[in-house]
């Protein structure tokens, strides 16, 4: 900024900084300013986690850092950690290693169109949703439609066995469809 002919105030107005420290720092020598300047240090909420994240990251290369925020509080609930930071921590776990992130393709193809009754195709999710008292509170639903219907119906509970929520979902449209009750009977949960 002094190259570029600025005033110290100038300077000291821009930097937000008092004019007496912009002199000091432009009487300073390279070294000084490296002592003065030098990367900082700084302790990261995640690194006592470090081991186990890296690990993590081995083992699963691709592994994103979403996943790995919700690996980190299922096994530490009481971790307070935004899911941006341990994304920016995963990054530079990424880089440090050298792991590479690698891409997974997705198996999935078109299914051929059953009869009416036959066949159900369901979702899981989760979404993290504020209270009255601005509480984060993680919520998870299942989401379903049967094949040949208008008719869709989503269920979601704070925590609520996955399974249950089915049963009512199915058991509310009186329709079990066949492809479900014949995997349900081999596993004798029926």
């Amino acid at each position: 900024m002094h190259a570029k002919k600025l005033h110290i105030t100038q300077i000291a107005r821009q930097l937000k900084i008092a004019r007496n420290t912009v002199y000091k720092y432009l009487n300073m020598i390279f070294e000084e300013a490296v002592e003065e300047f030098g990367e900082v240090n700084r302790k990261k909420k995640l690194d006592p986690y470090r081991d186990l994240i890296v690990n993590w990251l081995q083992e699963f290369p691709s592994l994103s850092g979403a996943q790995v925020y919700d690996w980190l509080l299922e096994r530490y609930p009481d971790l307070d950690v935004g899911e941006s930071t341990v994304r920016r921590y995963v990054k530079k776990m990424r880089d440090v290693y050298n792991i590479e992130k690698m891409d997974e393709p997705r198996e999935y193809g078109a299914v051929d169109e059953l009869p009416p009754g036959k066949q159900m195709q369901v979702d899981w999710g989760q979404t993290v949703q504020k209270t009255k008292q601005k509480k984060d509170v993680k919520l998870y639903f299942i989401a379903y439609v049967l094949a040949h219907s208008r008719q869709n119906t989503w269920f979601g509970k704070i925590v609520l066995l996955q399974l249950q929520i089915l049963f009512a979902a199915m058991k509310l449209h009186f329709n079990i469809t066949v492809e479900w009750l014949r995997k349900l009977s081999m596993t004798r949960i029926i």
